[in-house]
């Protein structure tokens, strides 16, 4: 499952490639001026890859990160 940005601004990641989440549990976020959007973690997983490094500019609709299923 792909995550990707609501729009454009400076990304910070709360997790790491190989990191167990839950549904619903805050990833990171995406800042801009005056705006800041939560990252969410649409369903359980698997952090399987973080596109960018912490605190990246960003572009909207940029992967930001990718969930595999928990086995």
């Amino acid at each position: 499952m792909k995550i990707y940005a609501p729009f454009a601004g400076i990304v910070h990641y709360f997790v790491d490639e190989g990191d167990p989440v839950e549904t619903g549990m805050q990833l990171g976020t995406v800042e801009t001026i005056k705006l800041e959007a939560p990252i969410m973690a649409p369903g359980p997983g698997i952090v399987a890859k973080v596109s960018f490094d912490d605190f990246s500019d960003v572009t909207g609709g940029d992967e930001l990160l990718e969930l595999e299923a928990k086995n």
